[in-house]
């Protein structure tokens, strides 16, 4: 049963607490904004195939995956050859898992630190959890009375699920689909460590014996990302750590993540982030230094 037509999109709650949201597309489709937020997201692919982006490496995810990403994890889907699918996305903070039992709310976040992000199941868990958010769906949809507690009890009963998968078996992350992504995911793991440090496009190809052009256009291809934008991207992330959990000035947290020019980084901050260092720091601890 699909709980609504081809064009349209279901959703229930709000940002962070708990959010859920179904869309399916006929059409090709390419993940447009380049991301990380400060909640979890859970993706499962109901129908069709789509290329995941997440940390440092891309997935194939198939139907009946699950995809777990952490906070403030770089992430992005892209086109994978099949232009119809259905997915849906849930995302939470940390006050759900508390609510739902302090004492076990690391054992229900579990699935977001496991060897790898894509979980693929067994057929009996996988048509389990099928059941749950297709169930969920059409509970959102039809708007009987008390639907409004269903996704809550679903969210926790899969991730109970994926947890229990976790702790009674050996996981290992997917394979790489070729050569091409085990070299990408190999210099995307040398960003992540050498962000800091002066970084040109024609310097890592260099190190890593790919030509600029081609390292540029394969970079793209697999991550999603442009060299740049991902550099960018994972050097605010980063500040924003610093924001929040160090007392460094903002000018010693702009040099330490790798922007030479204050001003620059600030505007770079502000574009992505939509508010100033300083607007972050002060929202999220009341504190600016």
């Amino acid at each position: 049963m699909n709980p609504v037509s081809e064009t349209e999109m279901l959703s229930f709650g709000r940002l962070p607490e708990l959010f859920v949201e179904y869309v399916r597309r006929s059409g090709p489709y390419t993940m447009g904004a380049d991301h990380f937020h400060d909640y979890y997201e859970i993706y499962y692919m109901l129908s069709g195939k789509r290329i995941y982006f997440v940390k440092d490496r891309s997935y194939t995810v198939e139907q009946g995956d699950l995809v777990f990403i952490p906070r403030n994890e770089l992430h992005k889907t892209l086109y994978a050859g099949e232009a119809s699918h259905e997915r849906v996305i849930i995302h939470f903070d940390d006050r759900f898992p508390q609510a739902v039992s302090s004492l076990h709310a690391s054992f229900l976040l579990s699935p977001f630190h496991q060897a790898g992000p894509v979980l693929r199941l067994p057929r009996q868990e996988q048509l389990m959890v099928d059941q749950l958010i297709r169930r969920t769906l059409t509970e959102i949809e039809c708007r009987r009375a008390g639907y409004e507690m269903v996704p809550a009890h679903t969210i926790t009963e899969l991730l109970l699920i994926a947890a229990r998968y976790g702790q009674e078996n050996d996981l290992s992350p997917l394979h790489h689909d070729t050569p091409l992504h085990s070299k990408i995911s190999e210099i995307v793991r040398y960003i992540n460590l050498h962000y800091a440090e002066p970084m040109k496009l024609a310097s890592l190809s260099e190190f890593f014996y790919i030509s600029p052009y081609y390292l540029s256009r394969m970079f793209k291809e697999v991550t999603g990302f442009s060299f740049t934008d991902y550099l960018i991207l994972t050097r605010i992330k980063e500040a924003q750590r610093l924001l929040r959990e160090s007392e460094l000035k903002i000018t010693d947290i702009a040099a330490a993540v790798g922007f030479d020019n204050f001003s620059h980084f600030g505007k770079t901050f502000k574009k992505i982030t939509r508010v100033s260092p300083r607007d972050y720091r002060k929202k999220e601890y009341g504190i600016v230094k």
